[in-house]
């Protein structure tokens, strides 16, 4: 009897532990998996994808009215992906930046074309439907 009782209680012990690890390690592979999707469809100019993989309302640089839905996203896709800088060039070498205070959130940095290091910011949020991209912003402005 003791025997069985030491068994329940090591399963017990051995699923809390991977019950506290597991979540962190699905999200970061969750992450990993949807970054190379998203990023894929921006370099391939694939915006049908990089749409249903955005979530709405999509917030703005100060001073544009937030994106509200996938006919707002696709009028100003050249602007978020192509209008300071080049996305499709700066994706594929870019690493999400996770803040550990905000596990459910990085960021991609990106250069504004000819200059200045990383003042575009990408954000991606991860919600009841998984990761989306949530918002960009001129981090000089």
């Amino acid at each position: 009897m003791k025997l069985a009782i030491m068994g329940v209680v090591l399963v017990v012990l051995v699923s809390g532990v991977y019950a506290q690890t597991s979540p962190r390690t699905a999200t970061a592979d969750s992450m990993k998996v949807f970054w190379e999707k998203f990023s894929a469809a921006v370099v391939k100019g694939d915006k049908e994808t990089v749409a249903a993989l955005s979530g709405y309302p999509l917030s703005m640089p100060y001073g544009i009215k937030d994106i509200r839905n996938k006919a707002q996203f696709l009028k100003n896709y050249r602007t978020i992906f192509f209008f300071e800088g080049n996305a499709a060039k700066c994706f594929p070498k870019a690493k999400p930046m996770v803040d550990p205070q905000n596990p459910k959130e990085f960021t991609i940095g990106c250069a504004i074309t000819g200059g200045i290091d990383e003042p575009l910011q990408y954000t991606f949020t991860r919600g009841r439907n998984g990761w989306r991209f949530t918002g960009f912003d001129n981090v000089n402005e």
